[in-house]
């Protein structure tokens, strides 16, 4: 199962919307396939490490190792458990049961109906870690929430305006190699998220041009569809999703997907509501910093990874205030990098 869950990592980044799962198949306790979710809408992972092995006779006899419970549904492809019973393989293990209610139980019932030896809950745990986006998804009806941010050593996110406008450039506080580290995270999670300030400030372009991967779908807060046409966010290089709270579609631009949500309510919840809507798992909300506070001060986070600089500001923009379990601390040159969970 440790395999599994190793493999299934391969699937980080491109498996999304769906679980990125792994799978293993052994006969008489030696590996004779192996298999992890591919591309959305490409087949599963028990999929590919049925058609992995060599010696197809070696089946009906063999063990399939999972780490989430094989679908019973139709999808963008046919059942994994009406594969696993074509293939008359003796005795599947999971990780841990499915609660998309199209599958919960599905898939192993209709193992168990025909015979098949099923076991579940195994290394539970860790199988639940692993399956962290896809489960919070499915039961708290939300993406994963990762937030970031980089930060002075006197806690600041960003200079004064007044510096800024006399200085355009940018004030980088990471180095290079945390940057690439950003870049990794962003091919990593299903979609990025910014606030109005951050555009019209930087000008982003919310890819992985230092890294290899997809880049992940844009989603820009612009209450008032205020930002210019000729900003890089509608260069309609990747999907892109603009949360406003107006309805005239006269006012869109073509290309980006627009999401309507109410200002007044609780903003991270109605930003959570529209994702959930677009079938979005995760989301890496980069800032600003009223935008990273929305979610930080409702609660509504699973991660937080702050970069720490060497470099001091005075003043400006003060970084959020949070408070999370520490789950690691990695040094990139002069850089600290917090990884905080929201327990």
């Amino acid at each position: 199962m440790r395999r599994c869950i190793e493999l299934g990592k391969k699937a980080l980044g491109s498996a999304a919307p769906n679980p990125m799962v792994g799978s293993v198949i052994t006969h008489q306790d030696k590996i004779i396939g192996e298999g992890f979710t591919s591309r959305y809408g490409g087949p599963h992972a028990e999929v590919n490490a049925i058609n992995s092995v060599a010696d197809k006779s070696l089946l009906n006899e063999a063990t399939l190792y999972v780490t989430l419970e094989p679908c019973s549904h139709y999808g963008k492809t046919p059942p994994c458990a009406e594969l696993i019973i074509k293939t008359n393989l003796r005795k599947v293990i999971i990780g841990i049961q499915d609660p998309n209610k199209k599958v919960s139980g599905g898939g192993i019932k209709k193992l168990k109906e025909a015979g098949i030896e099923v076991l579940t809950g195994v290394l539970e745990d860790e199988c639940r870690k692993h399956h962290k986006r896809f489960l919070t998804y499915q039961e708290k009806h939300r993406p994963y929430i990762l937030l970031k941010w980089a930060e002075t050593k006197d806690g600041f996110i960003a200079p004064n305006k007044d510096i800024r406008q006399t200085k355009p450039e940018p004030y980088w506080i990471s180095n290079s190699y945390a940057r690439q580290r950003v870049h990794q995270w962003r091919s990593e999670e299903q979609a990025i998220l910014v606030g109005t300030n951050t555009v019209l400030a930087d000008n982003p372009r919310l890819d992985v041009r230092f890294w290899e991967g997809t880049s992940p779908i844009r989603i820009i807060i612009d209450r008032t569809l205020k930002l210019p046409a000729d900003l890089n966010i509608y260069d309609k290089s990747t999907r892109t999703i603009i949360l406003t709270e107006l309805e005239d579609k006269t006012r869109f631009q073509d290309g980006p997907e627009y999401g309507i949500i109410d200002f007044k309510k609780n903003m991270a919840e109605e930003i959570c509501r529209i994702l959930l809507e677009k079938n979005i798992t995760s989301v890496l909300v980069e800032g600003g910093a009223e935008t990273l506070s929305t979610f930080v001060n409702s609660g509504l986070w699973d991660e937080a990874r702050i970069i720490i600089g060497d470099a001091a500001f005075g003043s400006g923009t003060k970084a959020p205030y949070i408070d999370g379990k520490m789950m690691a601390t990695e040094i990139i040159g002069n850089n600290t990098i917090k990884r905080l969970l929201n327990d």
